[in-house]
């Protein structure tokens, strides 16, 4: 993972370990995974048997692994830090000064 944003200079880890946390909000998103997964499975098979929703979940939850990874960081930082609509601007006058 990249230090710095390249367009605003946004520093990505605010703190040794800032992204530990982000564990929670991946499993927030695993969870929300799994539920829809679980939903659509019924809607679709009502009448199948527990093994084949315990697939389906494991299968969308494996193939959607990096997504998860990257949802639950994106979760995670967003909770602690602002949109600065002028940074692009001030990262490109610190940049030419």
């Amino acid at each position: 993972m990249h230090e710095r944003c390249s367009e605003c200079g946004h520093k990505y880890e605010l703190e040794t370990g800032f992204f530990y946390g982000a564990m929670y909000a991946s499993y927030a998103v695993t969870v929300a995974f799994s539920v829809a997964t679980f939903v659509l499975t019924y809607l679709i098979y009502p009448a199948s048997p527990f093994w084949i929703y315990i697939i389906n979940i494991l299968t969308i939850l494996v193939v959607l692994a990096p997504l998860n990874f990257r949802l639950g960081r994106l979760v995670w930082i967003n909770l602690f830090t602002g949109y600065d609509s002028e940074a692009i601007k001030n990262h490109q006058e610190k940049k030419k000064s």
